[in-house]
This record gives structure tokens, sequence and C-alpha cells, in this order.
């Protein structure tokens, strides 16, 4: 089973993420990507994408609408787009499999594929190893990385968004689906950048007021030489500390570099913060990830 030796959790504390190669086989990450291609493949325009826009309230109402989608996307999975792949009346300028950026928040919940991953045995014993008494799944997501037009992910702690009291409580999966290389967009890390508390958090407003989420502090102007390339191949794990810092570049490169990840929380003694954009609904309260 994935159980991490004394020396590799002691790299994890040290660096705030961990690489381990080979955590699914080929065929564990096919059944993902087929499984993701039938999910688009049924996929319809958020309606929000549909809103036509030439005057300056129908583009507001647009975002709005895109907002909305967004913070309401927590127990659902929902289809987030490319900049520019659909023209102002929601119509796809390229073909819908290669528009979108990413889906989310509740693959883990909702489909009995990527369900069956997240709580697979090999991720319960790897989050036994890491101590977690009692872990829940928050939320996941599969990232396309779209070869010459997936966006870059600009430096920032995983925490500011997914805040608890205490920090420290939250530990991000992310499971390469597909090479991640340097010229793809593979992750960037500064090792121990963990230890100092965040630097910004994301607040979600009082429902209806406008702008719906808001930034505590500023994400600081991080020395792009502190950053470490961790390029892996598919079927890696990537363990990311909720507060460690990373980025990953634009895919400029002819291929994709599909993730699956999922972020879980320690749940005894915490708080998950009500100001996060994310909250647990009744359809789905943070599920237990031992079962």
């Amino acid at each position: 089973m994935a159980c991490l030796s004394p020396l590799q959790l002691q790299k994890f504390q040290e660096d705030g993420f961990l690489v381990l190669e080979g955590f699914l086989s080929v065929d564990e990450c096919e059944a993902m990507k087929q499984r993701i291609g039938e999910i688009v493949a049924e996929m319809d325009v958020p309606p929000h994408c549909r809103i036509e826009f030439s005057t300056q309230h129908e583009e507001q109402l647009r975002a709005q609408g895109s907002t909305n989608y967004f913070l309401s996307s927590g127990d659902k999975i929902r289809f987030f787009f490319e900049k520019g792949v659909l023209d102002n009346k929601g119509n796809f300028l390229v073909p819908p499999e290669k528009s979108v950026n990413k889906i989310g928040h509740a693959l883990h919940a909702h489909d009995p594929v990527f369900r069956s991953v997240t709580h697979s045995p090999k991720v319960q014993a790897l989050a036994r190893s890491l101590g977690l008494q009692m872990p829940v799944v928050v939320q996941s997501m599969y990232i396309f990385k779209q070869p010459h037009f997936g966006g870059e992910a600009s430096p920032h702690q995983d925490a500011s968004f997914l805040y608890t009291e205490p920090l420290g409580r939250v530990l991000g999966m992310w499971l390469a689906l597909e090479d991640a290389t340097l010229e793809n967009g593979c992750l960037w890390f500064i090792p121990g950048s963990h230890t100092s508390g965040v630097s910004r958090r994301m607040i979600r407003a009082p429902a209806g007021s406008w702008p719906a989420t808001s930034f505590l502090g500023a994400e600081p102007d991080w020395d792009s030489s502190l950053f470490v390339p961790t390029p892996v191949q598919k079927g890696a794990l990537v363990l990311i500390h909720g507060e460690v810092v990373h980025k990953s570049e634009q895919n400029l490169s002819d291929h994709s570099r599909q993730a699956y990840t999922f972020h879980l929380m320690e749940a005894t003694g915490t708080v998950w913060s009500p100001e996060n954009w994310l909250q647990p609904t009744a359809e789905l309260p943070f599920p237990a990830l031992y079962t």
C-alpha cells in the first residue's frame, strides 16, 4: 500500500510537497481520461455563457452569472472554460473538448469513477500514513491544461481559498493523468514556504452583495528564482501542503497536461472558515475519506 517512509514524511514536512511517482497505474489514468471524455461529450454550455453582451449592463449580468455559477459549484459537476474559446453568444470557436479549462468541484461525490479513485485503498492508506484521523474531501477538480493556450496558475497557496483554523489542516492530492513537463506546464514550488501562514484570503461576501468575493491581504511578489520545477510522469501523485506556494506556467506545447486533484481537510479539531467561497451543503456535506 501507499504508506510513506519516515524519510518521505520528513521530506514532505520540510518542503511542503512530495512527489510519489507511479502511484496510479496507466490503466487507472486511462479510465479517468476516458470518463472525463464522456462527461465533456454530454456537457451543456452554462446559461451565463449564452448571455450575448454588447452593452455594459449585459456584460455585468454575464459576469454575475459566471460568478454565481462558480460560487454554487461546490456540490456539483460544472464546466469552466479557457479565455476566448466562446464567442459573445456562447458558441464554441474551438472544439468543445479543447475548450474546457477545468471541471469542478464535486466529481469526487457525483461520479463513480472519480469517487472510487478518491476513496481508493491506496489513497486511504496514504492519508493514514500522514497521520490524518478524520479526513474529509472538500473539493475536486479535473484540470485539462489544454495545448497552446492552457492558462497559467499564478503563484498561490491553496489555503488562501480553503482557509481553516488552525492552519495546516488542508492537503492537496494532485494526480498526473499525463506526463507533466517543463513545456506543458508542470507544477513549480517554493520548498519550505508552507511554514509562515497565508499571505491573503479569499472571502465570500454575504449573499446578494457585489462583488461576491474579495481578498484580504495580497499575494507577495515572489522571487521567481525561488521556485523549483516539478516535472512528473503520468501516474505520479504530488502531495501539496495547504500553505506551500506553488504555480504552473502556460502550456505552450502540443500536448495537454491533464490532472485530477482533490483536497482533504483533517476535520478533527478544525474549523472550516464560514467565509470560504466553498461551503458544505445539505445536499453534500464534506464526505469522510475513510470508508
